[in-house]
């Protein structure tokens, strides 16, 4: 199909012109038949594996495309980026190839580890910045740095080549097959499922469109509503690679003829797939990675006996996050529940609790008691994990019965942020 598969520019982007560029850069990665996703869905579900891209992540592809792109004049006098995730590493890679001076802006609270893997993609290339405790504020400094050095700025997602790029990721899936009934996108500022979004209008377009969004970051979801981006006041930024507080102009201009349904994911819910990618099929992803995947449960029906392809967009994930994964899967999953149990100020107390209260599978994972003020021992944080959700219910009746003073921790508790 290569050669004539792109007849068209949909939406003034030079797909065609990406796609032959980027052919000899990135790794064309596959697409690969899922038989559990498809047995558990009754549908053909295939993985775009993009998190086996170079870079472990879709984000080099218009990171290159752009820089490439560039007048010999911008290229000697040097790119800037902020982001301390995909899209610098991706950039770095970028300037290693065309060997081009890049400066990287970083928030200072950026992990280690991702510092040293931008440092090892750029090989020499790049320099690195950390400045401010945000990425707003890392963002800022990097566009005045530009600004001053009269360098170039290589945006995450908002430039028509970087759209173009992302593009391809869409080119090679049409490559491999040809009939499509839905196509599910993970969505941050818009510009893997703006560039795929507009190949598929072109190439596929009874293909459903699916952008997926983190319930705490539902940013191209508020703008769709209200007909134009929309910059949202807060965010949850768990899901690090889709957590945004606005989505870009050009890419929504795109996204809303496109988009066919958004679709928002808890994050609880995604790091319940992260840790079933993980056992079930040894796929490691990262958040936004496994949001395609995570959302497929709310399209059940829609999907059954469908051909389906889920973007798994990326697998930069820090492992020192595997523990708050697992934390929230099991809360999301109703396994884990915190309480402030205030404890009879009598000697045995706490072993009738564990004797009477808990069930045979119930096990205490943390506890520790609370100082007041005057050093008085106040009530003791319990966390309870057990191995049912459905077991819940019988421990608040054993807490009734047997008199515990108690106060249920909720996720959504301000007590929960402060205590847990």
């Amino acid at each position: 199909m290569t050669g004539n598969l792109i007849t068209l520019n949909p939406f003034g982007l030079d797909i065609e012109a990406a796609s032959l560029k980027l052919r000899q850069v990135v790794k064309h990665t596959p697409l690969i038949y899922n038989a559990s996703l498809s047995k558990k869905y009754e549908c053909a579900v295939y993985l775009k594996r993009e998190d086996l891209q170079i870079v472990r992540s879709y984000k080099l592809r218009g990171a290159y495309n752009m820089i490439s792109s560039l007048s010999e004049t911008q290229k000697a006098t040097g790119v800037v980026c902020a982001s301390a995730g995909n899209h610098a590493q991706g950039f770095a890679y970028s300037c290693k190839l065309l060997n081009i001076k890049g400066v990287i802006f970083m928030p200072i609270i950026t992990p280690n580890q991702k510092v040293s893997q931008t440092k090892m993609f750029g090989d020499g290339h790049i320099e690195i910045k950390l400045v401010g405790d945000t990425f707003d504020d890392c963002a800022t400094a990097a566009k005045a740095y530009t600004q001053s050095n009269g360098m170039t700025f290589i945006p995450p997602f908002d430039d028509v080549k970087i759209i173009e790029g992302q593009a391809t990721v869409g080119v090679e899936i049409l490559e491999e097959l040809a009939h499509i009934d839905y196509l599910f996108a993970p969505v941050g500022g818009g510009g893997l499922i703006a560039g795929v979004g507009a190949f598929f209008h072109s190439k596929s377009p009874s293909t459903q469109i699916i952008g997926v969004e983190p319930e705490g970051a539902p940013s191209m979801t508020a703008a769709l509503q209200e007909g134009h981006p929309v910059k949202l006041d807060h965010i949850d930024p768990f899901v690090d690679g889709a957590a945004v507080k606005r989505v870009g102009d050009q890419t929504f201009e795109i996204c809303k003829a496109v988009i066919s349904e958004m679709a928002l994911v808890n994050e609880g819910k995604v790091c319940s797939t992260i840790l079933k990618l993980y056992n079930e099929d040894a796929i490691v992803v990262e958040p936004a990675g496994a949001l395609s995947i995570a959302v497929l449960a709310d399209f059940a029906q829609a999907i059954k006996g469908k051909t389906v392809v889920c973007i798994v967009s990326g697998s930069n994930n820090d492992i020192d996050r595997m523990q708050e994964i697992k934390e929230r899967s099991l809360q999301y999953e109703g396994l884990k529940h915190f309480f402030l149990v205030r404890f009879a100020q009598r000697p045995g107390a706490l072993k009738e609790f564990v004797n009477l209260v808990l069930g045979p599978t119930d096990d205490i994972v943390r506890f520790e008691y609370m100082q007041k003020h005057n050093k008085e021992t106040g009530p003791a944080l319990v966390g309870i994990e057990m191995q049912d959700k459905a077991d819940y219910d019988r421990l608040l009746e054993n807490m009734k019965r047997y008199h515990i003073n108690f106060t249920p921790i909720n996720k959504n508790d301000n007590l929960f942020g402060y205590l847990i």
